[in-house]
């Protein structure tokens, strides 16, 4: 079976220029013409300019959950998690969800959540505490 490199996610936008700033400068991707990815594609995305504002439609949250998510990413621990929020947030990000703590059977989770200018939201979680 052949093996996938990596994914990204296709994002239409209402402002190309505009998302591909915050996908640099908030975000800290590496941005081209079209895309955004941070730490060797770990988290990507390609960024296409909608025909129109209502084309641009986010998830919405599923049922039982409060935050609506459109993209997921993982953290090695709780301690990284701590750190990415803060680096996020200095450089402006807004929050959609701040920090929260889950507890399960097999231990804590850890996750927040911001919002890009299109109102897609980008979640980050950590299951290892420090």
């Amino acid at each position: 079976m052949s093996k996938i490199q990596f994914s990204v996610q296709v994002r239409l936008v209402s402002d190309l220029t505009r998302s591909k700033q915050f996908y640099e400068e908030v975000l800290g991707c590496e941005v081209n013409d079209v895309w955004a990815v941070r730490d060797e594609f770990a988290l990507g995305f390609k960024l296409i300019q909608a025909e129109s504002r209502a084309d641009v439609t986010p998830n919405p949250a599923g049922k039982d959950h409060a935050t609506r998510w459109d993209t997921y990413a993982y953290v090695g621990t709780h301690y990284d998690l701590d750190a990415l929020y803060e680096e996020l947030t200095s450089r402006g990000a807004e929050v959609a969800q701040e920090p929260v703590f889950m507890e399960a059977d097999w231990g804590v989770w850890k996750d927040f959540a911001i919002q890009d200018p299109d109102g897609y939201v980008i979640g980050f979680g950590s299951g290892i505490k420090d």
